[in-house]
């Protein structure tokens, strides 16, 4: 039987990740959610991140890669980063 893939989602919305920046949010959608690990811990055999950056970014590919942040903030934590940048989203995504 074939696997299929499943997407990581957070309320409702898709996580994408590689290497050290995940993407919150669908492209389809008129903005997108950006986090970046900055930095990172081993606590056991595990890496946390404890500070990580936050970007609310439009998805129109006409519009300048500078030009595309709206909103930038470091957060300590990546559960805090995802938490404001879900707001963000919601909110912008409200705003259209």
């Amino acid at each position: 039987m074939a696997e299929e893939k499943s997407v990581l989602t957070y309320k409702g919305r898709p996580l994408m990740r590689k290497d050290n920046m995940i993407y919150y949010g669908s492209m389809a959608d008129s903005h997108i959610v950006m986090l970046q690990v900055l930095e990172s811990e081993k606590k056991q055999d595990v890496d946390v991140a404890t500070k990580v950056s936050v970007e609310l970014q439009l998805t129109d590919p006409n519009v300048r890669a500078k030009d595309r942040i709206l909103k930038k903030s470091v957060k300590d934590g990546f559960y805090t980063a995802l938490d404001v940048g879900c707001v963000w989203l919601q909110r912008a995504l409200a705003a259209k």
